[in-house]
């Protein structure tokens, strides 16, 4: 904790270098968040283009979220070997290389490989974006915004992928797109965090052992891991499947729903920007608190009220109250282990929060196949309960 002090000390003394590098890791997160968002809205092109049918085309979310898991889980190990620093710098020049080659439209086998580097290099710029912020003054607060700024690139990304797209340029355009966006960050990287702050740079407390085996020691790292992995269960298998249940259950209309469900997402984002500061003054720990109860009041106002008005005013609350919580738990998580084992931790979460869309979402499906999409919100008060237990033991 003192060193983490002292570095805050310094970073105050230093406020132009410090608000380019804080730009610099919103513009990464946000880029993240441009091709999360705009992704789907390739689909259509991609398999016009390669003749494919949708399974096929579907193992591009297989191959991306595979590189994603697979770098996570070492990125503490690179951190360890290579700086903060070079690290992002590494992943971004492979985010920037690898979206230029699928510009070229090669063969979808080569698209694929293509894919699985983006995946890698994407983990790499998430989890160093967030490591690096959350170790900056005001860590809680900025998080929160920079989960924010994903948000608002996963709802720019589509506009920018459906606008290039109608306007005949071809789907290929958007990846150069990309290609731009991420060499402005690639330079803006290698320039301003030259002889950037501690947290950026090889940690000389490295004892003997690797990071990756002292982190998988730390209980609370486990712990909090477990938390990221039904946390987002939970945000992604209600957004996936909230539709459908509003659908056949609320018997809703088809568009009036769709709204619904962009005020879900849109109520993620907007809390990370209207409680940013709110949890720094009221505290990590009660924002968590609060945050789960309210998700729990939404759930059952969705539950045990049968009126659209009442489900859709749910579903928002708990989009509302989901929004704080990834970003909270980050900063409170970052307070209580050694700054050398935060790289590896946070890899460690994403990682936990991957295995967690996927596997919650699927499980919702399976559980809506057997017993109806009613099985939904008792589902979903379950995995919360979890949740709840996951931050008693925090």
């Amino acid at each position: 904790m003192n060193q983490a002090s002292s570095h805050h000390q310094d970073l105050s003394h230093s406020s132009p270098s410090l608000r380019w590098q804080m730009g610099l890791i919103f513009l990464g997160i946000f880029l993240l968040g441009t091709n999360d968002g705009a992704i789907g809205i390739l689909i259509p092109s991609l398999r016009a283009q390669y003749l494919l049918d949708p399974a096929t085309v579907g193992q591009l979310f297989l191959f991306s979220s595979s590189g994603y898991l697979i770098s996570a889980l070492s990125n503490g190990l690179l951190v360890e070997r290579l700086g903060q620093r070079t690290v992002l710098l590494l992943g971004t020049v492979t985010f920037c290389s690898s979206v230029v080659l699928v510009s070229l439209m090669p063969p979808f086998r080569i698209v694929l490989a293509l894919v699985l580097l983006q995946g890698c290099a994407k983990a790499i710029i998430d989890v160093g974006c967030n490591a690096s912020l959350v170790q900056f003054p005001n860590g809680t607060t900025r998080l929160n915004y920079l989960h924010a700024t994903h948000g608002i690139g996963a709802l720019l990304g589509p506009l920018l992928a459906s606008t290039i797209v109608t306007s005949g340029l071809g789907w290929n355009r958007v990846y150069v797109a990309w290609a731009a966006m991420s060499l402005v960050l690639l330079v803006g990287l290698a320039v301003t965090f030259k002889g950037a702050p501690h947290s950026l740079q090889p940690d000389g407390s490295t004892r003997k052992g690797t990071i990756v085996v002292a982190a998988l020691r730390t209980r609370i790292i486990w712990i909090s891991a477990l938390f990221f992995l039904f946390f987002v269960g939970v945000e992604f298998s209600l957004g996936s499947w909230s539709y459908s249940f509003l659908i056949d259950e609320r018997h809703g209309s088809p568009l009036l729903m769709g709204w619904v469900i962009s005020g879900y997402w849109l109520g993620v984002t907007a809390a990370r920007l209207a409680l940013a500061r709110s949890a720094q003054q009221v505290g990590e720990k009660r924002m968590i608190q609060l945050c789960l109860g309210g998700v729990v009041l939404g759930l059952l106002l969705l539950w045990l009220v049968p009126l659209v008005a009442v489900a859709a005013l749910g579903l928002c609350l708990v989009g509302f109250c989901l929004g704080p919580i990834s970003a909270t738990t980050m900063a409170r998580l970052s307070k209580r282990i050694a700054s050398r084992l935060l790289p590896s931790a946070l890899g460690f979460l994403l990682s936990a929060a991957s295995v967690g869309n996927a596997l919650c979402s699927w499980f919702a499906g399976d559980l809506a196949h057997l017993l109806g999409l009613g099985s939904l919100l008792p589902y979903e008060l379950m995995l919360t309960g979890i949740l709840v237990c996951c931050s008693a033991a925090l």
